[in-house]
C-alpha cells in the first residue's frame, strides 16, 4: 500500500528531476503555487492531506511524464536511497559509433566522465549509465545537455521512454508503444519526428530511461 509521505516524496522527486521546486511545478501546472507546499500536506490538526488525481495528472501532462514513471519514482522512494553511486555518463554521438557498448547495451571500458546518482536497492542498479542529450529531436520533453539515466536491466513495458540502438548504428530516444517477436512499435517524443516500427532483426539493444536530471 502507497503511504502518503511515499506519494509526496515521489512529488519532489518529480519535481526535482525536471528542474522545479515544488511549488515551480504546481505553478507549470496550472495550479496554486502553495498546492505541494509542506504545509499544505497536514490539516490543523495533523491530520495527513493526500494530493488529488487531477493535480498529480496535471503536473505528468506538464512535465510529459507517464504514469510509469511517476510509479517508477514510487518504487525507487519505496526501496529508501542510501548514499550515492558513481555511473558513466556519455554522449549521443558516442553512444551512435561502434566500440563504446556491449551486444547488451552496457558502455565498454573506463574513460567515461562520471556522475554521482542516488543508490537505489534494486536489480536495476547495476549497469546504470547517464546519457547526455544533444540536438533538438527529443524536445520538448528532453532538451540540449538534459543526462538521462539508463537501465539495460529492467523490464520494458509499453508507455515507457526508451533508448535504443539498431544494428546500423542509429541510437534514438522513444517510447515504447507495443513489441512482439517481429517488431517494436515506438512514438517519437517530437511531433516533427516520425514514429517508427522496426524490426527486431534490426535492434541492437534497447535500454529503460528511469531518471532525467535538466
Amino acid at each position: 500500500m502507497l503511504t502518503h509521505e511515499q506519494i509526496w516524496h515521489t512529488i519532489d522527486r518529480l519535481a526535482t528531476s525536471f528542474g522545479y521546486s515544488p511549488s515551480g511545478l504546481a505553478k507549470q501546472a496550472g495550479l496554486d503555487p502553495t498546492t505541494f507546499n509542506k504545509s499544505k500536506r497536514f490539516g490543523p490538526e495533523g491530520k495527513p492531506r493526500w494530493p488529488s488525481t487531477e493535480s498529480i495528472s496535471r503536473i505528468l501532462g506538464a512535465t510529459g511524464a507517464t504514469m510509469s514513471d511517476f510509479l517508477a519514482l514510487v518504487d525507487e522512494t519505496h526501496s529508501a536511497p542510501s548514499g550515492d553511486v558513481t555511473i558513466p555518463v556519455i554522449g549521443f554521438a558516442q553512444a551512435g559509433a561502434q566500440g563504446y557498448f556491449d551486444e547488451e547495451g552496457y558502455p565498454k571500458g573506463d574513460s567515461w566522465d562520471e556522475i554521482s546518482f542516488p543508490q537505489i536497492s534494486s536489480g536495476d542498479q547495476d549497469g546504470l549509465y547517464a546519457l547526455k542529450v544533444s540536438g533538438d529531436s527529443m524536445l520538448p520533453l528532453y532538451r540540449e545537455g538534459d543526462v538521462l539515466i539508463i537501465s539495460p536491466k529492467s523490464n520494458l513495458r509499453a508507455g515507457d521512454r526508451i533508448i535504443l540502438k539498431t544494428t546500423g548504428g542509429e541510437v534514438m530516444a522513444k517510447e515504447l508503444v507495443k513489441q512482439n517477436n517481429a517488431r517494436v512499435e515506438l512514438r517519437s517524443l517530437n511531433p516533427a519526428h516520425e514514429n517508427r516500427k522496426i524490426p527486431l532483426g534490426d535492434i541492437a539493444w534497447m535500454a529503460r530511461v528511469i531518471w532525467v536530471s535538466q
